[in-house]
């Protein structure tokens, strides 16, 4: 049963309904809390790859995976796009819709057809909604047919394999082989309930230009940020 406590900490962070950190804790990493309010942050309390996405973004865009919506925000207010705000998250896009954003609406983007974009905007590691690297080729098929004639897809991820210990060869030390190493199982906690836990996925660079190109996209590193993160344009 899925509590949506994300969307629960974003609409009482919107409301000042006495929010607090939610506590995230994954397959590995320990506990550690996040202040609601970093979802809410302005553009200039973004960091570089996210800045460089919006300002690349253009025509009618499609946020997938919206949250509290500062992207939409920013691009409904100072710039020529028309935004479309998605999220699977109903106290989410409530939350959107008390901000003053425009053209919300609850939905899963698998469910999306016959709908096109000029950018499809997958931000604060966006491929993490395809859960496992098995669900590549499906979700990256899926978002190609929401691609206008000349549009593009930004999505920023990160390559996970520093939280890895070293061996005494150099080379890192990863518990399974059997699996990816970005593929981790996240935990949330919200004013002491517990989400059902949810797969998750980090994609390094390289990973995710091999199921572009398998899939018929083209793929470009944009810019690579302080700590393992990335942006990349993939299109047709």
């Amino acid at each position: 049963m899925i509590k949506d406590l994300f969307g629960q900490a974003i609409l009482d962070y919107q409301t000042n309904n006495q929010p607090e950190d939610i506590i995230t804790e994954t397959s590995i990493s320990e506990a550690d809390p996040m202040s609601v309010a970093y979802l809410f942050r302005s553009f200039s309390e973004m960091p570089q790859l996210e800045q460089k996405a919006l300002q690349m973004a253009r025509g009618k865009v499609l946020d997938i995976g919206c949250g509290a919506g500062s992207h939409s925000l920013y691009l409904q207010e100072n710039s020529a796009c028309e935004v479309f705000p998605i999220d699977i998250s109903e106290q989410a896009i409530k939350a959107c819709q008390l901000r003053g954003i425009q053209n919300t609406r609850v939905s899963d983007v698998m469910a999306i057809e016959g709908e096109l974009y000029d950018t499809l905007l997958l931000m604060m590691n966006g491929i993490g909604i395809f859960g496992k690297l098995k669900n590549m080729t499906a979700f990256l098929q899926k978002l190609k047919s929401l691609l206008a004639p000349g549009g593009q897809m930004l999505i920023d991820s990160s390559d996970i394999i520093y939280m890895f210990d070293e061996d005494e060869d150099g080379g890192k030390w990863i518990p399974s082989i059997e699996s990816y190493y970005g593929e981790v199982v996240f935990n949330i906690t919200y004013k002491g309930q517990q989400e059902e836990p949810f797969d998750w996925l980090y994609v390094d660079y390289n990973t995710l230009q091999n199921a572009a190109h398998a899939n018929g996209l083209q793929c470009e590193l944009v810019v690579e940020g302080e700590h393992f993160d990335y942006l990349a344009k993939l299109w047709i």
